[in-house]
C-alpha cells in the first residue's frame, strides 16, 4: 500500500499519461475523479475501478500494460479492482480502432485466450486483491427486450458522428450492425459492475461515455473516464497489436523483452519512455532532457529503459541476463547461449524450416524475409527458398530470433 498522499497528488499520479482528445473533456474528468476520491475517503470505501480486455489473441502485451499499471497503482491507494475479460464482447469485435470490421472470433477462440489473459495479468495486479470476471456471465443472459431497452437510450446519428464509420461509410465499406451493439454491451459492464472508474485506450472513449450513459439511465452515477494512448509498435509506425506481431508480450522471455526494446527507434523509445517504464513522472521528463541535451546516448537510455521493461515482469536478474545476452549477441557478435532446437527427420527445403521457427507464421512471411535478405545460415546471408538444409546448422531470423537446426 502507498502511505497516505493528499488527494491532489494521488489525483495527478492517475491523471499522468491520461489523453481525451478534448480539453473540457480531461479537465471534466479530473474533477469528477478528485471528487469521487475525496467521497471514497469521507465514507471510508473504496472505489470500483475496472479496464476490460478482449482476449482476441493469447498474449497481453506491454501496452495492454499502461491501463493495468493504473488499476496497479488504484490497488495501491486502497481501490478495489477488477480485471474484466470481454469473453462476450470479443466474439462481438469492437472496430473502434480500425476503418474495417474486425473478424468475429468463435468461443472456441476467445475461451483459450481469456485463460491466458486471466494468468498474465498477475505480472501487474496483485494476485490477491484482484477480481477477474468475465462478461459473459451476464451479458449472454441478457434478453432481446433487454437489448432493445439499451439500445432506447441512443440514437443512431450518435453512432454515426464516429470517425471511423463515417469514414468508412463515405468510402462505400460495409459497417455491420452488430458493430453498433459493442458500444452497449461495453456499457453494460459498467452498470452491471457499478463501477466508479472506468480506463481505456483512446479509442474506447465513445464506448465508455456509452457505459456513463446508461450508468445513469439505470440511477447510478456515472463512472469516471481515464483513457489512454495506444502504444505504437516495435516497428515504430503501426499500433501495437497481437495480429501485427509488432509487440512485447508480458509472459515473454527475458532475452526477448529486451532484445525487442533495443530494436526499436529512438523516436520509438520517446514514445514509449512515459508508458512502458516504472519511472516516475519527473524521472521521465528528466530522461528525455538529458536525451535532448545529449548527456546521455541514445543506446544507454534505451538500455535503461529495456532493463526496466523486463524487471517489472521478470525481476532484476532477469534483466541482468537479459541485458549481458544482448550485449553478447549484438554487441560482441557471438551466437545466444540458449537457443530453440529444431530437429529435422530428414533434409528439407530452408522454406520448409523457417515456418517451423516461431515468429514465422506462414511461407508468405519466410519468402519475405529471404527477399530481405532477413536470414541468415550460420552467418551468411541466405535468399533462396529451396536451398537443402542437410546438416546441423544456426539459423538466424531477423536480429533476434536464432535456431540451431538438428539432422
Amino acid at each position: 500500500m502507498i502511505p497516505d498522499l493528499p488527494i491532489d497528488k494521488q489525483v495527478a499520479l492517475l491523471m499522468h499519461g491520461a489523453e481525451f482528445g478534448d480539453a473540457k473533456l480531461a479537465a471534466a474528468m479530473e474533477s469528477e475523479l478528485r471528487e469521487r476520491l475525496r467521497e471514497a475517503a469521507r465514507e471510508r470505501r473504496p472505489l470500483r475501478v475496472y479496464t476490460g480486455y478482449d482476449p482476441t489473441g493469447p498474449d497481453l502485451h506491454i501496452g495492454h500494460a499502461i491501463t493495468l499499471r493504473k488499476l496497479r497503482l488504484f490497488q495501491q491507494l486502497g481501490h478495489d479492482v477488477t480485471f474484466l475479460v470481454g469473453t462476450f464482447t470479443a466474439q462481438v469485435g469492437d472496430a473502434s480502432d480500425r476503418l474495417s470490421g474486425r473478424p468475429r472470433k468463435t468461443q472456441e477462440d476467445v475461451a483459450h485466450a481469456a485463460r491466458t489473459y486471466a494468468e498474465q495479468c498477475y505480472r501487474v495486479l496483485d494476485r490477491e486483491r484482484t477480481s477477474v470476471a468475465y462478461n459473459a456471465d451476464w451479458l449472454a443472459k441478457l434478453t432481446l427486450a433487454d437489448v432493445v431497452s439499451l439500445a432506447s437510450n441512443f440514437t443512431v446519428q450518435q453512432f454515426l458522428v464516429r470517425d471511423n464509420y463515417r469514414k468508412r461509410i463515405d468510402a462505400g465499406d460495409p459497417v455491420g450492425l452488430h458493430e453498433f451493439m459493442y458500444a452497449l454491451l461495453q456499457g453494460y459492464d459498467a452498470v452491471h459492475l457499478r463501477a466508479d472508474v472506468q480506463m481505456g485506450a483512446t479509442e474506447q472513449l465513445f464506448n465508455i461515455q456509452a457505459g456513463r450513459k446508461l450508468q445513469e439511465a439505470f440511477g447510478q452515477k456515472a463512472c469516471v473516464c481515464l483513457t489512454f494512448p495506444i502504444l505504437v509498435g516495435t516497428d515504430g509506425t503501426r499500433r501495437m497489436g497481437k495480429s501485427l506481431g509488432n509487440y512485447i508480450g508480458l509472459g515473454e522471455a527475458p532475452e526477448n523483452q529486451f532484445g525487442k526494446a533495443m530494436g526499436v527507434s529512438d523516436e520509438t523509445m520517446r514514445v514509449w519512455l512515459p508508458y512502458v517504464t516504472d519511472w516516475s513522472p519527473e524521472e521521465v521528463t528528466r530522461a528525455l532532457a538529458e536525451l535532448h541535451a545529449g548527456s546521455v546516448h541514445p543506446m544507454e537510455l534505451k538500455k535503461r529503459m529495456a532493463r526496466s521493461i523486463v524487471t517489472q515482469y521478470h525481476g532484476a536478474e532477469a534483466a541482468d541476463r537479459g541485458q549481458r545476452e544482448f550485449e553478447r549477441v549484438h554487441q560482441e557478435g557471438l551466437t545466444p547461449e540458449d537457443m530453440l532446437e529444431v530437429a529435422l527427420a530428414a533434409p528439407a527445403p530452408l522454406i520448409d524450416v523457417l515456418c517451423r521457427i516461431p515468429g514465422v507464421p506462414s511461407r508468405a512471411e519466410a519468402k519475405r524475409l529471404l527477399q530481405g535478405s532477413g536470414v541468415r545460415i550460420d552467418g551468411v546471408t541466405a535468399s533462396d527458398p529451396q536451398q537443402r538444409i542437410d546438416r546441423g546448422c544456426v539459423i538466424q531470423v531477423g536480429k533476434r530470433r536464432f535456431a540451431r537446426i538438428l539432422l
